[in-house]
């Protein structure tokens, strides 16, 4: 037992288990979500319809709204997720303990105010609630899920728990199958023997991920997990994607983010390719032979890409592509670009946009882009390395006329909307392989750093970082894999997945920086894992979709439900 639960009388879980506590207190919250968006909706509604305008000026009624939300659906599947444990005997005092004080800290948020950013609490009476509604919802049942939430007793008895083993399975059982956690246990080898020895070094010295990496990866069928068997691939399910982005990101980012790249390609063909392009183009993917690249973003768009402006022009039985890429990662290895151009200059917003895949060879440092036409110059950045990002110019750049994405013109922004569900879900999947990472290395320094005579995990500060980083983390975990498993069912998941990608990417860097704090001055230093992981969670926020985009999107789909 740690000297922290030695010094602070720890009860055992009280007779009624944390779901049963979470399922009582439920049906208030469901409820004071309906009507915040019975609230909401009339704040951004004319005449019987949602209005931008009002929508937008309204973002932090709205963004609190899709919040809120985040919240009460993290509080279902974590009520969903240890029912699961229980009916298979698997439900232990860690997995208890865990739910308890995450449920009983989001419930004591939703009333007291939830974080959307660090400055920004959204509180229910922003949203037009009134105090008869948020008084309906807090219930006895909702008090004594806060009561025996989020207590320093429960704290220090998880701590104690899980500082009774190595960490190595991460907090709790996720609730995965026999099969799932075979691919958890192979993930986890290969990134112990190929990327976690390594990772830190190629992150100082900004060195691409090696190749011979690449290569194990591909003959472990990473780049073909969720490619159907017939086109060369695993047919395997977003699940377990999930875990095989989560395992690899918990080693490095940048080898979690590999897989990435080919997720959307894959998903982008699946869903919009001929069956010449997916005959010639999914083998490829799913064997690693080919490595592939997204070129989407222009320097001025950002996420509004109603405004891009890269134009591709038919001449002959080719397309001439001429404009600005940014944000492109991984450009110089890759062997095809799905780009996003527009291919009818009369059409303004999305109409006018198509995708191509785009051919190129494979560069090097010395000379990245070895073709006629395309030119670029790399974006150093503090954390995601690994890959590297590149501003991309295109003069006249050509690509095969077989190679527009479907042989319509006009198609490229639905064809992009239909890969946002996989690409969201995979990246809250990294965000909560980050997470773990840091908690990864907080736990063992707590464990190992002594101050005052004393480990550090023995002083209740300390303990507390990592019960938090605990509990959320298997939170995230929860809403990633259901939003996996709708995706897998075929039902539309955007909402599912934009709220798992919120949560997780808040969540990666609160653990990153208090993982970091637990390290104290050394946290600051290079030398220490913990600068690159805090580093590589701050893009979680902002690509695959910006927070705030994320929010709103969330909440433009509740309001107009």
């Amino acid at each position: 037992m740690s000297a922290q639960a030695a010094a602070i009388p720890v009860a055992e879980p009280a007779p009624e288990s944390a779901t049963a506590l979470i399922a009582a207190a439920l049906p208030g919250f469901e409820t004071l979500l309906q009507n915040a968006i019975a609230a909401v909706r009339a704040r951004v509604t004319v005449e019987g319809k949602i209005s931008s305008a009002r929508l937008e000026a309204q973002q932090h009624a709205a963004h609190g709204l899709a919040w809120l939300a985040t919240y009460v659906m993290a509080l279902r599947e974590l009520k969903a997720y240890g029912e699961r444990l229980s009916a298979e005997d698997r439900y232990g005092a860690i997995e208890d303990y865990a739910i308890r004080i995450g449920a009983g800290e989001y419930a004591a948020q939703i009333f007291g105010g939830i974080p959307m950013s660090q400055g920004e609490i959204i509180r229910l009476a922003a949203l037009g609630l009134s105090e008869k509604a948020i008084a309906a919802a807090n219930t006895p049942a909702a008090q004594a899920l806060i009561a025996q939430g989020n207590t320093p007793e429960n704290r220090a008895r998880l701590v104690d728990l899980f500082s009774q083993d190595d960490g190595a399975a991460g907090v709790g059982d996720p609730g995965l199958d026999e099969t799932l956690e075979a691919i958890r246990s192979e993930m986890r080898r290969f990134c112990a023997a190929e990327v976690t020895p390594h990772a830190h070094e190629w992150h100082l010295k900004n060195d691409y991920i090696p190749m011979e990496v690449v290569e194990k990866m591909a003959e472990l069928g990473v780049f073909g997990l969720t490619i159907p068997e017939e086109f060369g691939g695993m047919g395997l399910t977003k699940v377990s994607m999930c875990v095989v982005s989560e395992e690899l990101s918990r080693a490095y980012i940048g080898v979690g983010s590999l897989g990435t790249r080919s997720e959307i390609a894959a998903e982008l063909i699946l869903c919009g390719g001929t069956a010449a392009q997916k005959e010639k183009w999914l083998p490829k993917l799913a064997s690693g032979e080919v490595l592939p690249t997204a070129v989407f973003t222009e320097p001025n768009t950002g996420s509004d890409l109603a405004s891009l402006r890269t134009r591709a022009v038919k001449d002959g039985d080719v397309w001439k592509v001429s404009g600005n890429k940014t944000w492109i990662t991984h450009p110089v290895r890759a062997d095809i670009m799905t780009l996003l151009v527009r291919t009818d200059p009369t059409e303004s917003g999305y109409k006018g946009l198509s995708m191509l895949i785009a051919e190129k060879p494979r560069g090097t440092d010395e000379n990245p882009f070895p073709v006629a036409g395309l030119t670029g110059g790399e974006i150093e950045v503090l954390g995601y390395r690994g890959m590297k990002e590149y501003e991309l110019a295109f003069d006249g750049f050509t690509v095969k006329g077989e190679n527009l994405l479907g042989g319509v013109e006009g198609q490229g922004f639905k064809q992009l909307m239909q890969t946002f569900e996989a690409a969201r879900i995979q990246t809250a999947a990294r965000a909560v392989g980050v997470a773990q990472s840091a908690f990864d290395l907080g736990l063992r320094y707590a464990r190992e750093r002594v101050q005052f005579g004393k480990k550090l995990i023995a002083f209740p500060r300390v303990a507390d970082k990592l019960a938090m980083m605990a509990a959320e983390i298997m939170i995230t975990r929860q809403l990633t894999y259901f939003a996996a498993r709708e995706k897998d069912a075929e039902r539309r998941c955007d909402l599912e997945a934009g709220m798992a990608k919120l949560l997780a990417a808040r969540v990666a860097w609160a653990a990153a920086d208090n993982a970091l704090q637990i390290h104290g001055g050394n946290g600051f230093a290079l030398e220490y894992a913990i600068s690159r992981v805090l580093c590589d969670a701050r893009i979680l926020n902002i690509f695959e979709g910006a927070a705030e985009i994320q929010a709103q999107v969330i909440a433009r789909r509740l309001v107009e439900a």
